[in-house]
């Protein structure tokens, strides 16, 4: 089974205080990984590793791949890491969706690594796109609030837009930060069961920092 992420004696220290320390952690393709522990424990920390939001500690054995790219080594990203990043999907605990828009425009935002910049400036998008952008609502079960403002959803159903939009990106990895974490347990459940449908279903990896057990253990 092949490796699709990897990470090698990864350190992190804020102000003097060390968040990570020489963590070595291996993901083989198609696994679901739960990352757990209480809040402060380094979780969402190491995940921003992951995909190269933050750097590590300059120490020259830390290195961080994901398939097969090199992401950050040394405490300094690499200079193709947009390679890497066009490939993961981010589940943010506050779904970082853009409010103004509709669920539509959200999920067509994760097609942007793939248009014409011109495009994108003016928001123009294929048929195509469009109806790539409803089939992967479809998965999620939002494809009927495709036309409404993100503003106006619950919580549970922007993370699911959130899911989305990753589909979208065509992303073979997804990292989930506390993606239940500000949800009531039936928006938890159905969250949780869409990020396991992705992954059996369509053998994206999935890593999903959580706090409870028994939701690592379900799922």
């Amino acid at each position: 089974m092949q490796t699709v992420i990897r990470v090698e004696k990864l350190s992190k220290t804020f102000h003097h205080n060390k968040a990570l320390h020489a963590v070595d952690l291996t993901v083989q393709q198609g696994e679901m990984v739960a990352l757990l522990g209480p809040s402060g424990s380094g979780k969402s920390t190491l995940l921003r590793h992951l995909s190269g939001l933050i750097t590590c500690d300059k120490t020259p054995e830390s290195r961080v791949e994901l398939l097969g790219n090199t992401v950050q080594h040394a405490g300094r990203l690499a200079s193709d890491i947009r390679k890497s990043r066009a490939q993961t999907g981010y589940i943010f605990q506050q779904f970082n969706l853009v409010n103004r828009l509709t669920v539509l425009e959200n999920v067509l935002i994760g097609a942007l690594g793939s248009t014409p910049f011109w495009r994108t400036c003016l928001r123009w998008f294929s048929p195509s796109q469009k109806q790539e952008a409803l089939q992967a609502l479809t998965r999620v079960g939002m494809a009927h609030f495709a036309h409404q403002r993100v503003s106006t959803l619950s919580g549970g159903q922007q993370q699911r837009v959130a899911i989305a939009r990753a589909l979208m990106q065509k992303a073979k990895i997804i990292l989930a930060d506390e993606p239940i974490a500000s949800l009531d347990p039936e928006s938890a459940r159905i969250v949780m069961e869409t990020l396991r449908d992705i992954n059996q279903n369509d053998g994206i990896t999935v890593v999903v920092t959580l706090h409870q057990v028994d939701y690592a253990l379900r799922y």
